[in-house]
């Protein structure tokens, strides 16, 4: 491998934290080449995002990921629609392929996110960003004196509820079975707030299909799973807790990633492999916010420029 055909660094990823770390090694001169996949990521399915900072009136979700690319462009950062299909280890480099090229890198930056898991049910999909949204944290402002809907029972449903409570007037837990998985002390808060009548839980239930007028949410079609009996809920907004899947396949047993697939990185992003960075939601299953999303890209991005100048003092 010749150094004029190896790049600098290669970003692997579509979101907030991958274009970050492009503006910063942009701007170092390391001509970073994104690899940016097909899919969209979850800011580019989020219509107003409300808690950036600088953006005071707020931002929509797909303005702020396409400024935010132009911007890493600005710098010199090299855009592919292509998907990394694999991940391999050489001796001093690393090699990243996908469905059209394999791409020889010294330094790697994963930004490759973690999907929410959906419900697989009718309208969830039309209407996401439209009333469906994972995130209570991140929408739950736009629910101001309005009726919100919550589908889980680990802790993160519990974490929605509050988070929703303090805006929406009215917040209902759907959850499947009987009682909830979530932590005792988080169930004890929601159980408590079940008892005052401030929430709704309906048990045993599942959601069947999301209905809108074909612009919003309007509410949401259940079956209960004892009964059998169907019913429709009005609401504004349907959240989904049911979990996050790490986008890590193409990285087991080549980076170390914990129980539940996520990479495990240090607070400089640094995963277990010399010269491989992580950023973003896929090293990050507690807060998954934008700004922790680009402030951890930020640091992948000084982290493999440091990297790469100790390597070249080395030779």
């Amino acid at each position: 491998m010749t150094k004029k055909n190896i790049n600098q660094v290669v970003i692997i990823g579509g979101g907030i934290a991958a274009h970050t770390a492009a503006i910063y090694t942009g701007r170092a001169k390391l001509e970073p080449l994104v690899l940016s996949g097909i899919k969209a990521d979850q800011l580019s399915l989020t219509t107003e995002v409300e808690n950036f900072p600088g953006f005071p009136q707020g931002v929509l979700g797909p303005d702020l990921i396409s400024n935010a690319k132009k911007q890493a462009q600005k710098f010199g950062a090299s855009y592919l629609n292509e998907t990394a299909k694999s991940f391999a280890i050489k001796d001093g480099y690393f090699e990243i392929t996908t469905d059209e090229k394999t791409y020889p890198t010294l330094t790697v930056i994963i930004a490759t996110g973690a999907t929410a898991k959906k419900l697989g049910v009718p309208g969830e999909d039309q209407y996401f960003g439209r009333g469906v949204s994972t995130c209570a944290t991140c929408d739950a402002a736009l629910y101001k004196d309005k009726i919100a809907v919550v589908v889980g029972g680990g802790d993160s449903a519990m974490e929605e509820v509050i988070a929703l409570k303090k805006f929406a007037k009215n917040v209902t837990i759907v959850h499947r079975g009987s009682e909830f998985s979530a932590s005792q002390i988080m169930q004890d808060r929601i159980l408590a707030l079940a008892e005052k009548k401030e929430i709704e839980i309906i048990w045993d239930t599942i959601v069947t299909e999301v209905v809108g007028d074909g612009k919003f949410v309007t509410g949401v079609k259940l079956k209960n799973n004892k009964t059998k009996e169907e019913s429709e809920l009005k609401t504004n907004g349907l959240f989904l807790a049911i979990g996050h899947r790490p986008n890590t396949e193409i990285f087991q047993n080549k980076i170390k990633l914990d129980r539940v697939g996520y990479i495990e990185a240090d607070k400089n992003m640094h995963t277990s492999v010399a010269g491989v960075f992580a950023a973003g939601d896929v090293q990050d299953h507690i807060w998954r916010q934008a700004v922790t999303s680009a402030g951890s890209g930020c640091i992948a991005a000084l982290a493999a420029e440091k990297y790469l100048e100790n390597i070249k003092a080395d030779k």
